[in-house]
């Protein structure tokens, strides 16, 4: 059963273009340091699951792309670097407390900002649209997808 998921990516550090430009479109999902993100790429993610690529803390944040999830998981070398932004000396290479996992970008799509979702009346239970929700990794119900894939990306390339 396919899975659906929304992934916050700051476009600073990778973009939908970055990901686009990188070999097969894939680059691996650095940096997350919440334990229930974590959790979501250790315990539910798997190969194939459907990505909204959003980027966030930018000027326009909102979707800007469609990927998929292209690997399962392993540890995230930026926990053990210490020049990385990323770093966590708590955590050891044999007992790694981070994981990140590979995305590859589909396309890019036009810019689904934050107010055109918050207009979308059948959206309001997603997720991101929670008051108090800094999750960088959230699930998306199946009818949220297609109503934001199928509908609302989807009149742009009608008119």
């Amino acid at each position: 059963m396919a899975r659906y998921w929304l992934m916050k990516s700051e476009p600073g550090e990778c973009s939908i273009d970055d990901a686009l430009a990188a070999p097969q479109c894939t680059v691996p999902w650095t940096g997350v340091r919440n334990y229930q993100a974590r959790n979501f790429m250790r315990d539910v993610m798997q190969v194939g699951d459907g990505v909204l690529f959003y980027h966030s803390s930018c000027p326009e944040p909102g979707i800007a792309g469609i990927a998929r999830v292209a690997s399962g998981t392993r540890p995230d070398p930026t926990q053990f670097d210490p020049k990385s932004p990323y770093v966590d000396a708590a955590s050891k290479p044999d007992a790694p407390r981070w994981l990140l996992l590979d995305v590859q970008a589909l396309r890019k799509t036009r810019l689904l900002g934050l107010p055109e979702l918050r207009a979308t009346p059948a959206l309001a239970e997603l997720v991101l649209l929670r008051r108090g929700n800094r999750l960088s990794i959230t699930p998306v119900e199946a009818g949220h997808w297609a109503l934001i894939v199928d509908e609302l990306l989807a009149q742009a390339t009608r008119l």
